[in-house]
């Protein structure tokens, strides 16, 4: 069975997974992204790192690389990384085909990335064609057409999380982790709804009091459901794709949210749309990164 390796470049860390063909991670290996960014050359240490995946493991037939940015039209370079900037405006594919140059090796945003894992290694059948909306820190999104990811003009489209909402600030500003958190401390101050939460609290804290039937957390939930079917509006009328898959945080609290993200969505869509939409969870939880990555990698050699 085939080998591909997918690698997860995120701000805290740098994953890196073997995966087969069936979607198994057969092995991972995780390194600081601070001890990569060392020296500033993080290209020139992240490949050293592939290089000692790829003696391990000298079956690989492709690596992919999955980038929490923006990367050049042709995939090879990246752009804007605010979360690791020693990779930022870096050729790292170019310098890594240099050093691996019979391996096929392919790169692009981490949320592009996770929305073509769900079709190489998803849980559940799926079209070939859907919008893929991840719901955590921030607010991002892919979409597969056709098997292929949508890239947008010059390689960056689906930027969805910065799509404005009806409240002049963007959907991310409102309900990424600070946004959830701004909702619940504003419903504090206006002390008209009960809850448990005081004080200092996280996005993790209010998705726990929501469990437990906090009033002021579940409120939250309906208003950041609106948000989200506001944003599915917006995108399907742009792409008229009617198969939605959201992943991320979200997922545990999706009941929550939904409620009131469909009135919203069939208040705004006529039936042309609402009548074969399919709204429903990812399938990949926190492996969609390293399945993500790998499967761009897999991709790169059907392309080939």
């Amino acid at each position: 069975m085939k080998q591909f390796l997918g690698v997860d470049i995120g701000g805290t860390n740098v994953k890196f997974g073997v995966v087969d063909s069936d979607g198994n991670i057969i092995k991972k290996k995780k390194y600081p992204t601070a001890e990569v960014s060392e020296g500033g050359d993080f290209c020139c240490n992240f490949s050293k790192l592939l290089a000692k995946r790829l003696k391990k493991y000298p079956d690989i037939a492709s690596v992919g690389i999955g980038i929490p940015g923006t990367i050049s039209a042709d995939g090879t370079s990246t752009l804007d990384l605010p979360n690791v900037p020693a990779l930022g405006n870096q050729p790292l594919v170019k310098i890594l085909k240099k050093d691996f140059p019979s391996l096929p090796i392919a790169m692009d945003n981490d949320a592009n990335a996770a929305a073509l894992g769900e079709l190489h290694f998803g849980l559940e059948n799926i079209p070939d064609t859907y919008l893929f909306i991840t719901l955590g820190t921030g607010v991002g999104g892919g979409c597969v057409i056709n098997g292929q990811v949508f890239k947008g003009g010059d390689g960056n489209g689906l930027e969805i999380g910065h799509v404005m909402s009806s409240t002049g600030h963007t959907i991310e500003q409102n309900i990424g982790k600070a946004g959830i958190i701004n909702m619940a401390q504003n419903y504090i101050k206006e002390g008209k709804l009960s809850t448990t939460l005081s004080g200092e609290f996280d996005a993790k804290m209010v998705a726990t009091a929501a469990h437990e039937g906090d009033e002021l957390a579940l409120q939250v939930y309906h208003d950041m459901g609106k948000y989200v079917g506001e944003l599915i509006v917006s995108v399907v009328r742009v792409l008229d794709i009617k198969t939605i898959l959201i992943g991320g945080g979200v997922s545990e609290t999706f009941d929550y949210l939904k409620g009131n993200m469909n009135e919203v969505i069939n208040a705004f869509l006529p039936e042309y749309y609402t009548n074969a939409l399919d709204i429903r969870l990812a399938t990949l939880g926190n492996n969609a990164g390293i399945l993500g990555a790998a499967s761009l990698g897999i991709n790169a050699i059907e392309l080939e």
